[in-house]
């Protein structure tokens, strides 16, 4: 084991020499970013009275307001919500949802169906509470070859059609991530066929991957987690939605309840963190997107398949991992575990979760709890028995995990 060890070794240092150019073009990206997020909070004239705490209804929780628009000028929006009010992705996609569609109205996934976890929130198993018992349908259109059907997109709008969903990630599909580029493609197509269309992209993992964000392109709306990408490995918690300024009270509605909206709400304590990591974020996503670079060159060149492949586009922080075999799948998390600075003499083990239809194991040896901006790991455990790879606060944390891989089981 120690001579595989050393091999391993050996292996990825030779990588990083082989991808140093793709590396030198994530640090173009990480510089651009960081500076766009540095002149938010200068042009915003952040100051330390704004990590102040506030208590009981949060009506003079100033730093709650700065964060909200240092999030607006990030996102190149009218308007933000950025609370600890909202517990995860999913939920900032459901109170998004919920406030944008009323009874009767259709909305469109154009990326296929969503992540597992929004199922109970469009009610597919006619779930209590869901958009579906409220009278609000879901149709869906599959991507071609990890692009658009812009003839089934065309097709599927309804005359009660009044929202297009585009998910940015994978979930926990076999589909690559989509860029920008097509996004901006594609909300193009949908507003010259009605402007009236919002347009809502769920965010989630591809916060600072590239120059600019779906807002800077067209979409209405936006929403995503503070404990990936934005919270920079910070933020103990939150959610955020962006978007225009109409939209984004209208979702303050929903959150608290009507004529009251953002004007309540404290962040318990939390705006120096929220601040300080989204101020982080640009260079932990570079970390992360290195990470996924390196796994996907090595472990391409050991005949293993990776979404991406290293030659790819990185359009998110997740890299998915064909493993093919069960106990291999298994083996892989616990290797993430144990070269996790937190909890890593735990074994991961498969359970039911929560809004998944199959059993999911998870290895996230977080200093937040579910923390998929710090490296992790997670999969559902069914064929084709993919690993979904995703953050990491440091690089070298990545690339130690990856010698491990290599040499207990690969080589």
């Amino acid at each position: 084991m120690e001579d595989k060890y050393k091999k391993s070794v050996d292996i990825v240092n030779e990588a990083e020499k082989k991808i140093a150019d793709k590396f030198d073009y994530i640090e173009k990206i990480y510089n651009y970013n960081q500076f766009k997020v540095l002149k938010a909070f200068i042009d915003s004239k952040v100051s330390e009275s704004h990590f102040v705490e506030s208590t009981g209804y949060g009506y003079s929780d100033i730093g709650r307001d700065k964060i909200e628009e240092v999030y607006a000028k990030v996102f190149n929006t009218e308007s933000a919500l950025v609370r600890q009010q909202i517990v995860s992705g999913t939920h900032a996609l459901s109170i998004a949802l919920f406030s944008l569609l009323n009874p009767g109205d259709n909305f469109l996934s154009i990326t296929g169906m969503p992540y597992d976890t929004l199922s109970a929130t469009i009610g597919v198993s006619d779930e209590m509470m869901s958009l579906k018992s409220y009278n609000i349908s879901f149709d869906k259109v599959e991507l071609v070859n990890n692009n658009f059907d812009y003839d089934n997109i065309k097709n599927k709008i309804k005359d009660n059609t009044k929202l297009i969903y585009i998910q940015r990630s994978r979930g926990y599909s076999d589909r690559e991530a989509i860029s920008l580029s097509k996004i901006a493609d594609a909300i193009s197509f949908i507003k010259n066929i009605n402007n009236n269309l919002i347009v809502l992209v769920d965010n989630c993992y591809g916060e600072f991957v590239e120059c600019f964000e779906p807002t800077d392109v067209g979409a209405d709306i936006m929403c995503g987690s503070l404990i990936k990408n934005p919270g920079g490995g910070l933020a103990k918690s939150g959610g955020y939605i962006v978007g225009k300024k109409e939209l984004i009270e209208k979702c303050s509605y929903r959150l608290t309840a009507p004529g009251i909206g953002s004007e309540v709400g404290v962040n318990f304590n939390q705006n120096r963190n929220v601040l300080q990591g989204l101020y982080l974020a640009p260079q932990i996503v570079n970390n992360c997107l290195k990470i996924v670079l390196l796994f996907s060159y090595v472990l391409n060149i050991h005949k293993i398949d990776t979404i991406p492949m290293y030659n790819d586009d990185l359009n998110d922080i997740v890299i998915s991992i064909k493993l093919l075999n069960k106990e291999k799948l298994l083996k892989f998390c616990k290797i993430i575990q144990e070269t996790s600075p937190i909890d890593s003499f735990l074994e991961p083990y498969a359970t039911d979760m929560p809004g998944y239809d199959s059993k999911v194991v998870m290895a996230a040896g977080c200093f937040v709890s579910g923390s998929s901006i710090e490296l992790s790991c997670d999969a559902p455990l069914r064929e084709p028995y993919m690993a979904f790879l995703q953050g990491g606060l440091s690089y070298y944390q990545g690339k130690y995990a990856l010698m491990k891989i290599l040499s207990e089981i690969i080589l």
